[in-house]
């Protein structure tokens, strides 16, 4: 039976279920100092003085320490495109951007007593003002770094055709936001960090998606060869991108370990995680559409400030991917990108689930509802006539992207009759023929996903033990995706050993001799394509090693992959296991049965997808409920039917939240309103549907297995499709558009204004 394909149980959850998982706070580190920092209660001031001398006397405390303490100076941002000139101190020294900020911390020997230290640390500010606006930052009146003469961080002009619209029947234009939101992994930030002052070496276990990258970072920061340091990732309670980088709480926990010799953890609080975990989105729109009145859609224009919080991070960047896949499923012949990124007085914004796609996404899906609004056609069946069709790939978009694989109106064809969509539309006409209190809304969203958008490399090995079991090692970090399960069944696909037998290890720096980690969407066509090869490499070493054992020559040497066994073409009852050539191999001159890969992508991949939401709008209240969900999302080979419906069911549910309720807000002077859980409205089952999955297979030709990403795609089609259902729901009142999230509150206005 083959692996590919085989809906195989995860092997990593019974731990995960019964015991308990592993993570950073969890790690056992007798005499390890506690390290809690204090934050910045002002989301703009000037520091002109900070009292820690009260702290520092308290029972159990070793110190407490500034950045002038620890010698920590400002460095420029981590990656050249960004503005060189907002520079970020580890610890802030003479001015604060934004609320939850550290400038101290305090180091004791329980964590209790470093709590107690921390709170009686305290700052003298000078007020400045705040700007919470992306708007207002972009018109550089209130500057968060004077030095550098500008908010703005990053910009990619527009660059589009002259004359854009100037040949359309019909345009549309729609001024918009995707409000911010924070990631709200299940484990907050942690790290513990250890010094062997003989060694000369740091040892970091770091709660982290890229675990190379953290020791090659750390490297740089505290003066150390690569070697020096070792990163140890244990499990890692969630990510989705916002765990893709140090944090600066990091660099502050390896400088204490470092200078005093003993080892230091530290653990955020779900208040700290809110304050300093990267944020994500926080992008405004304005969108132009235009065509013909018969729906041919001929031009597109987008205009967007993207708000990238206090200080420059990935997420300044992400306006790239935007423009990548800006046109998004559609053959639109003229296209222009113009964003502009810039810093304001909040939590700054990094990577998640998605990471520029989903703010493409829903720029594009929005902007088609209005049109079809506009000339009166069902929105399915404008998509439908401006997808690109399935005979024009590899198809290379107006703004440069080539896509390798896509069958858009396929998909769209299997959800509509999967929904039953005619019937879905007679329900709706019944409903408001009726009056029924309950409103229904259908809100269809078609996208294009990038996975591996950088097209990074990974590394891979498959080692074959002489008992027949195997060991595989990945750069790729396991956050939940399922590595040990998928890259497993690879394996065993390409070597014929028992799953059950083969074990996936990651996440050590010492162990795993170098890495791409996780993000984008990446990991099983980037890391688990390297195991395949690796694999693969391994039969050819293991049919010269029993070529040598059966005295034949090694090109008639064959694998019989169900029984596990090599022989001879042509006479398989003389056959050898694993076990036998393993062992072979290990008695001749201590060799082991091993191979390794290094696999560089050509090209990132682009998986696809088509999601219909239904929902149900209360007159009365103006409540959103989903009612049912049904997605058609393309990942290429589907390894493991199971984790991909798993993967899709999770961003189907993060779409559908961010859409209705899951928002962070700021208030004018840049204090956070949504800190905690019992504000910032994450949803729970109870608030969702049972999704309905179609699955389609498109395979790629950019890597051996034919596989592309699914880790982000349900949320970046979800969040536009709950969107426009809403305001399907409601446009019989001449509602054209509704802002997210939609929360009751928003859509009873619009039904009392309407």
């Amino acid at each position: 039976m083959s692996m590919i394909g085989t809906r195989v149980v995860r092997k990593e959850d019974p731990a995960y279920l019964t015991v308990g998982g592993t993570y950073v706070d969890d790690v056992d580190c007798p005499g390890a100092l506690h390290a809690v920092f204090v934050r910045s209660v002002m989301a703009h001031a000037d520091i002109t003085a900070i009292h820690t001398a009260e702290a520092a006397e308290m029972p159990g405390v070793v110190g407490v320490y500034t950045a002038a303490d620890l010698e920590l100076s400002a460095d420029p941002p981590s990656m050249p495109m960004l503005n060189q000139q907002m520079l970020r101190s580890p610890l802030a020294t003479d001015r604060v951007r934004y609320v939850g900020e550290p400038f101290a911390v305090a180091l004791a020997e329980s964590r209790e007593a470093a709590v107690d230290a921390a709170e009686l640390v305290y700052a003298d500010y000078e007020p400045l003002d705040a700007v919470v606006s992306a708007a207002e930052a972009a018109g550089n009146g209130n500057l968060l770094f004077p030095e550098a003469g500008t908010n703005t961080v990053f910009a990619i002009p527009g660059g589009g055709p002259d004359g854009l619209f100037d040949d359309c029947e019909v345009t549309v234009e729609l001024a918009f936001d995707n409000p911010r939101l924070t990631g709200a992994p299940i484990e907050p930030r942690g790290a513990l960090a250890s010094w062997d002052p003989d060694a000369q070496r740091l040892t970091y276990w770091a709660c982290t998606q890229f675990p190379h990258r953290s020791r090659d970072v750390l490297a740089e920061f505290c003066s150390l060869e690569q070697h020096q340091v070792h990163v140890i990732t244990p499990d890692v309670g969630g990510g989705f991108g916002t765990k893709n980088a140090n944090y600066v709480e990091d660099f502050v926990v390896a400088r204490l370990t470092c200078r005093l010799g003993r080892p230091v953890r530290w653990a955020e609080t779900r208040s700290e995680c809110m304050l300093g975990l990267s944020h994500a989105r926080a992008i405004s729109y304005v969108a132009r559409l235009g065509g013909t009145r018969d729906g041919d859609i001929t031009a597109y224009s987008v205009d967007a400030v993207q708000d990238s919080g206090g200080y420059p991070m990935i997420g300044a960047l992400l306006p790239i991917f935007v423009r990548m896949v800006a046109s998004g499923v559609y053959d639109i012949g003229k296209v222009s990108v113009n964003t502009n990124s810039v810093t304001t007085n909040t939590v700054p914004v990094g990577a998640y689930r998605g990471a520029g796609r989903p703010e493409a996404t829903l720029a594009i899906e929005r902007m088609m509802d209005v049109y079809a609004a506009e000339i009166g056609m069902d929105p399915a069946e404008l998509r439908r006539r401006n997808f690109v069709p399935p005979e024009s790939f590899p198809f290379t978009t107006p703004t440069g992207s080539e896509m390798d694989s896509g069958e858009y109106a396929k998909a769209l064809d299997a959800v509509m009759e999967a929904a039953d969509y005619p019937a879905l539309r007679a329900e709706q006409q019944r409903r408001l023929a009726d009056g029924d209190s309950k409103l229904m809304g259908l809100g269809w969203c078609a996208y294009v996903e990038i996975s591996n958008p950088m097209g990074n490399g990974d590394f891979g090995s498959m080692e074959v033990r002489p008992d027949g079991s195997a060991l595989v090692l990945t750069g790729s970090s396991n956050h939940g995706q399922g590595h040990h399960t998928a890259f497993a069944q690879v394996a065993s696909q390409a070597t014929g050993i028992a799953f059950e037998r083969i074990e996936v290890r990651h996440g050590d720096t010492d162990e795993v001799k170098r890495g791409g980690g996780t993000g984008g969407s990446r990991s099983l066509q980037s890391g688990g394509v390297a195991v395949f090869e690796a694999a693969e490499a391994v039969v050819e070493a293991a049919k010269q090693a029993a070529a040598e054992m059966l005295e034949a020559d090694p090109a008639d040497i064959v694998l019989d992959a169900d029984a596990g066994a090599f022989a001879v073409a042509g006479t398989p009852a003389r056959s050898l296991d694993w076990a036998q050539v393993a062992t072979h191999v290990n008695e001749s001159g201590g060799r082991a049965l091993l191979a390794e890969s290094d696999f560089d992508p050509p090209a990132a991949t682009f998986p696809f997808g088509v999601q219909l939401s239904v929902v149900e709008v209360d007159r009365d209240t103006g409540g959103v409920t989903p009612l049912r969900h049904v997605t058609c999302d393309d990942a290429g080979v589907i390894v493991n039917p199971m984790i991909v419906e798993g993967q899709v069911h999770g961003g189907v549910a993060s779409g559908i939240a961010h859409a209705l309720g899951e928002v962070f807000v700021y208030d004018d002077d840049g204090n956070p309103l949504t800190g905690n859980f019992m504000d910032y409205a994450i949803a729970s089952a109870a608030e969702l549907p049972s999704f309905e999955r179609i699955p389609m297979e498109t395979p790629t030709d950019r890597n051996p297995l034919g596989v592309k990403g699914i880790g982000e795609s349900g949320t970046i089609g979800a969040t536009p499709a709950v969107q426009n259902a809403v305001i399907d729901a409601l446009s019989h009142l001449g509602v054209r558009h509704v802002e997210l999230p939609c929360t009751p509150e928003r859509v009873w206005r619009h039904l009392q204004e309407s």
